[in-house]
């Protein structure tokens, strides 16, 4: 019943829409050519640049860099450390250590797990050896109150060792 019926619907709202009237239409146009043209502005005049000429007298050249004679040149410490970029990437190290949470502790036998939450709420088991954080982050020791790591950050020279620990319950 329906299929036979819209045909019938679909030309009687085309027909509908359709309007020869254009009085209005016709009205507008008529009073937009009658208005009188607008002129258009001219380009505004450009002020020249006042030049300045640089007379250097008893003054150091302003392009080149300044040594200071006082000083010893800055030394580069630079230890040799550096992350291993052949290393395969762990999951926890797409994480920054503030969004990770230690949440605690697995023993068996000799060993000894960590248990750490990441923010989606996964808790992934570490042990000593793994990587975690986006400062490769490798965990020295886990005890039941934190998981300490030996960070490589950084630095204009290179890289520093930095110990860092993750604690029980710490966000």
């Amino acid at each position: 019943m329906f299929r036979k019926s819209l045909p019938v619907l679909v030309a009687l709202t085309i027909a509908g829409c359709a309007n020869t009237d254009m009085s209005d239409l016709k009205q507008y146009a008529e009073e937009v050519k009658s208005r009188p043209p607008s002129g258009i502005e001219p380009i505004p005049e450009i002020k020249q640049a006042v030049g300045f000429i640089y007379q250097p007298r008893n003054r150091r050249d302003p392009f080149t860099a300044q040594v200071d004679e006082g000083q010893p040149d800055e030394t580069i410490l630079d230890a040799g450390i550096r992350p291993d970029p052949n290393r395969r990437k762990e999951e926890l190290e797409a994480f920054s250590l503030d969004s990770l949470r230690m949440v605690g502790t697995l023993e068996q036998d000799a060993s000894t797990w960590g248990l750490v939450q990441t923010a989606d709420g996964t808790i992934h088991r570490v042990v000593a050896g793994n990587y975690m954080g986006q400062n490769d982050g490798k965990i020295t020791r886990i005890s039941e109150e934190k998981i300490e790591l030996i960070e490589l950050v950084p630095t204009g020279n290179g890289f520093l060792e930095k110990e860092v620990a993750l604690a029980l319950g710490e966000e």
